[in-house]
């Protein structure tokens, strides 16, 4: 699953919160959601997972999955900032990938985000990114 969500009216997020972001993505992984590349961009974010299964064997929903990482991530956001009000826009994007070799090449394109931005020169200088493999190994990689 591609799916990109938006800050509400494309507020840029501060800095000093993107990491929060980037540890409430992270924290579904492994639990409702194995996670094969995330970056945390000034107004917007994109993950490529697949949902997991719960403990009867059904699939976690996209929206228990969306609501659950945008909904912690705002309360803590608006409490680190002491402010109130929207963070996220209510929908968000998906699509299905159908391959692994797909799945790979668009969490290198989304990993390549922040170079097309000019916000940095190298994607592995950018703080924000998080991707499952490197070169075809299964080793993590935090940017």
């Amino acid at each position: 699953m591609f799916v990109t969500f938006v800050t509400h009216r494309r507020w840029k997020l501060p800095e000093s919160v993107r990491d929060l972001i980037l540890k409430h993505c992270l924290h579904e992984n492994g639990i409702k959601i194995h996670l094969h590349g995330l970056v945390v961009m000034p107004d917007h974010i994109h993950m490529i997972f697949t949902p997991l299964t719960d403990d009867e064997g059904a699939t976690y929903g996209l929206s228990e999955i969306m609501q659950g990482i945008k909904g912690a991530s705002a309360r803590r956001i608006n409490k680190v900032l002491g402010r109130a009000g929207k963070v996220w826009q209510g929908e968000f994007f998906d699509r299905v990938l159908r391959s692994d070799e797909n799945m790979r090449s668009k969490v290198e394109y989304i990993c390549q985000n922040p170079v097309r931005k000019g916000l940095v020169e190298m994607e592995n200088e950018y703080p924000w990114l998080w991707r499952e493999w490197i070169e075809g190994t299964k080793r993590l990689f935090a940017g």
